[in-house]
């Protein structure tokens, strides 16, 4: 008998997924946790049903959400991390030997064991001594914050359920607090593909810009999340994510990265139409 994964993108689609064995589920406090090994995508990690990464995948959200920053500001010594429970925003991040320090604030503790235990190719990095794991409320932490990080990384679930709470006015005015000078905060930003998403998108952007100087979308695709185009938020103090972009200094790090490119830096800042009328009419 064959064994399938089913996510409901929306009432009227369906993305389905051949599994090879079901590893793990279980309830934690928070949210139900399952890890599927697939005969496609490896080892996928679902979270109250939802695709929150794949093993065959999972680089393109993490590279985007980290190098497109960190190619920005060369300078960016302390990052707070919010959620990123697999740990693989936390492994591209340990690749830079000028950070120092790497705080991470994950809800539910259950989510960072059960990926040590069964997704290493992204947890792998967050034994590392620069990093620091807080178990408790992203939300609540960041208000104890004052001028402390260069960089905040917002790495959630959906607006709903455990992760409702990172994507408030409120939130993104205490991040702009525990910025320091030119602070850089991203996150993930839904997708405008379906029309039950929009208004997510449409919400979060209003409220970052509304607390940010610098506040613009950038995109990737990503073929097992919903309709495969992903969005992502880029907020800043003073620092524009293409003007000030310093492409040659990041290049001359070396690092080898899968989907990240400096002319792709660029690149995903240039927007469809029909996601710039999302955007505008914010």
């Amino acid at each position: 008998m064959e064994l399938w994964f089913t996510e409901n993108h929306t009432d009227n689609i369906r993305f389905s997924i051949k599994v090879k064995q079901h590893l793990y589920s279980e309830k934690s406090r928070y949210q139900q946790i399952d890890i599927l090994d697939s005969v496609e995508l490896g080892r996928i990690l679902v979270l109250d049903g939802f695709v929150m990464l794949t093993e065959k995948d999972e680089y393109i959200y993490h590279e985007m959400m980290v190098h497109v920053p960190m190619a920005c500001n060369p300078d960016i010594r302390r990052v707070l991390v919010i959620g990123a429970g697999d740990g693989g925003t936390v492994r591209e991040l340990c690749r830079y030997d000028s950070i120092t320090q790497i705080d991470m604030v994950e809800i539910d503790e259950q989510v960072v064991k059960v990926c040590k235990e069964y997704l290493p190719q992204t947890a792998c990095r967050l034994e590392d001594p620069r990093v620091h794991i807080y178990y408790e409320d992203g939300l609540k932490f960041v208000r104890r914050v004052e001028d402390t990080y260069d960089l905040i990384i917002v790495d959630s679930t959906d607006p709903f359920g455990p992760g409702e709470g990172l994507f408030t006015k409120e939130f993104y005015g205490n991040c702009f607090t525990a910025l320091r000078e030119h602070g850089i905060l991203t996150n993930q930003h839904e997708s405008t593909y379906y029309d039950s998403y929009t208004s997510m998108v449409s919400r979060t952007h209003r409220r970052m810009r509304s607390v940010f100087p610098v506040a613009m979308v950038y995109q990737a695709h990503i073929p097992t999340y919903p309709s495969g185009h992903w969005l992502f938020g880029f907020a800043s103090k003073n620092i524009h994510p293409v003007y000030d972009f310093k492409p040659e200094i990041w290049e001359q790090l070396g690092l080898e990265t899968k989907y990240y490119n400096t002319q792709l830096h660029t690149g995903c800042f240039a927007l469809p139409n029909t996601v710039r009328e999302v955007l505008e009419h914010a």
